[in-house]
């Protein structure tokens, strides 16, 4: 059975760490996908026999690793999903970029159309039909000068399609081994990392906040120079 690390788990949720590079839910690959492997977690844990319900709250790019929450039943679900439209739901995401910002913070917001053809996003005009706004805020929390990489902390108001990869894009900072919006580590897998999610239990109504972080080594070995806690 595929390795499954779990982060929290009890009768109506389970959090777990997507690795990158395996889809959130099955797609024509017909790879092995978040969904499957968490269900089989299931029935091999509490071997439950047929089906396993498993609900689908959000999803991660493919590429993406990092923090995902599960619903284990129906209602849980419904409630997720409702935090998610009332930004209840809320993810933050480690990246690697391009580059030197001015601003060691600072606010990207824009209007993104999506291309369904190529499966692509890009910045258009708020007058293009369509187009919707894509807002984040960053935090700088490390500038490897030797590389010219800069580590950030990126705080989403929306959930737009690929929104950070496109926004850090187009304002000049593409995140490292980014394949479709990227100008360097072609190649390479992407440094974005899910790291942070907070919840509301969808039964005990209580806040929840669980953090996973990439390991500190390749393009994401610029963490070892970071002392506060993130």
């Amino acid at each position: 059975m595929q390795n499954l690390k779990v982060i929290y788990e009890d009768n109506h949720i389970i959090v777990v760490e997507k690795e990158p590079n395996i889809p959130s839910q099955a797609d024509k690959t017909e790879d092995i996908d978040m969904l499957t492997i968490i269900k089989n977690y299931l029935k091999e844990k509490y071997n439950k026999p047929g089906n396993v319900y498993l609900g689908l709250v959000h999803r991660l790019d493919r590429p993406v690793g990092g923090v995902m929450v599960f619903a284990k039943t129906s209602k849980a679900a419904s409630r997720l999903s409702d935090q998610v439209r009332e930004k209840i739901f809320k993810k933050k995401y480690l990246a690697v970029v391009d580059g030197k910002f001015e601003k060691e913070t600072g606010t990207l917001e824009d209007y993104l159309y999506k291309d369904e053809r190529n499966n692509m996003s890009k910045v258009v005009s708020k007058d293009k039909k369509n187009a919707k706004l894509a807002k984040l805020d960053y935090q700088v929390l490390a500038y490897n000068e030797v590389k010219n990489l800069s580590l950030i902390k990126v705080n989403l108001h929306t959930g737009r399609h690929h929104q950070i990869r496109v926004q850090l894009s187009h304002a000049g900072h593409s995140i490292f081994g980014d394949q479709k919006y990227g100008t360097r580590g072609q190649g390479k897998q992407i440094a974005l990392w899910a790291y942070e999610l907070t919840i509301e239990h969808p039964i005990t109504k209580e806040e929840m906040t669980f953090k996973s972080l990439p390991e500190s080594n390749g393009t994401w070995c610029i963490l070892r120079n970071i002392s506060t806690d993130i």
